[in-house]
């Protein structure tokens, strides 16, 4: 009988997790392994087991499809984290349930795609002795152990072509444009698009902002004969002193749903400027969608590293991108350690170099 391997996506959604499903049953085919997927993130594992046969004959068409066709979670019994964000233990109970579901199927070891929170349960699986392998996926690019993860060039990407649209109707209308994006404790999507689409303005989560600087730059630019300004703020972005605007209360295993800034912000610049603010928030539009080019490249360069790292029985590890290639390191190294923009880095250093402001000046 040919050897079996198991595959789930846990977390947000996020482009590109087809891709990797797609790479890693492609990969385990031509070793001459089967694949079968957990349907609904690791709640799939437990009874009534909820899984699917992947053949690869039938891997037509994911590269360039969005989402997941084996679902995902990011709440139930496996929850990793509390409302705060500290790492919790999944239930003993839960994860040997798990554990011999998983013998009883015969796997040979499990590919666990997911972000900080799903790598943290696929870590507690590995200690409960199941052999696991981890896909780094998170489109606000905050996992500190690779330096790319996938779906987060995708998100920039769809942020980057808003922002495009933006820029036609607030010079046409001399407003002030706001657009909200994802990012709850790192700016990389507000950073990385601001910088690619023109804002005048970045606000992200690891530099505070005061309002005082952000009017001044408005200011600045009628002044200049500009009479309109583009500001992107990040989810988690927060006034100096301030806390983070939420849209609903912490859950016991959820941390609070992050939105609302955006508005907050351009009601705040129209009463302090008298010039017409409006708020644009981008949402999950950041999630859906097929697949860049690039992120389907590092899809399927993940996808197919994962594998080898089960040929060679390294368990316990995540594939990372490390300069221009694929590395294996430890789980971990790679979880409950957030990848944050450095204030003083290259992003923020050359934002500010053609006259972009983090509302802080």
């Amino acid at each position: 009988m040919p050897e079996r391997i198991g595959i789930v996506t846990g977390g947000g959604d996020c482009p590109g997790l087809n891709a990797v499903i797609r790479a890693v049953v492609k990969a385990a085919a031509h070793r001459g392994w089967e694949a079968v997927g957990f349907l609904g993130g690791y709640e799939g594992m437990l009874a009534p087991l909820s899984y699917r046969p992947l053949d690869y004959t039938q891997m037509g068409g994911l590269l360039f499809r969005g989402g997941t066709i084996l679902g995902t979670s990011n709440k139930g019994r496996f929850a990793a984290k509390t409302g705060h964000g500290e790492v919790r233990r999944v239930p003993e109970e839960i994860l040997g349930e798990a554990k011999r579901n998983f013998d009883a199927l015969g796997l040979r070891a499990l590919v666990c795609i997911g972000g900080d929170g799903s790598l943290t349960i696929a870590q507690q699986l590995y200690e409960t002795g199941v052999p696991v392998v981890g896909v780094p996926k998170t489109i606000d690019n905050d996992l500190d152990a690779t330096l790319m993860t996938f779906g987060f060039e995708t998100a920039v990407t769809c942020a980057v072509d808003a922002l495009d649209r933006l820029h036609s109707t607030a010079e046409s209308h001399n407003r002030v444009m706001v657009l909200e994006v994802m990012g709850r404790y790192a700016g990389w999507i507000a950073g990385s698009a601001g910088l690619a689409g023109g804002a005048d303005v970045i606000l992200i989560p690891e530099i505070e902002f005061n309002y005082d600087s952000v009017v001044a730059k408005i200011r600045e630019r009628e002044a200049q004969g500009k009479h309109f300004t583009i500001v992107i703020v990040a989810e988690g972005a927060r006034l100096a002193g301030g806390a983070f605007v939420t849209a609903g209360e912490a859950g016991s295993n959820r941390e609070a749903r992050l939105g609302g800034i955006g508005q907050v912000v351009a009601s705040e610049l129209e009463a302090r400027t008298g010039k017409e603010c409006r708020a644009v928030v981008l949402g999950h539009l950041q999630r859906g969608g097929a697949p860049t080019a690039w992120d389907r490249h590092l899809c399927t360069r993940f996808g197919v590293s994962a594998v080898e790292l089960i040929a060679e029985g390294r368990y316990g590890h995540m594939v990372a991108l490390n300069g221009t290639g694929i590395e294996p390191v430890l789980l971990t190294d790679a979880i409950d350690k957030i990848r944050t923009v450095p204030p003083d880095g290259e992003l923020v250093r050359v934002a500010r170099a053609i006259g972009i402001s983090f509302g802080n000046e």
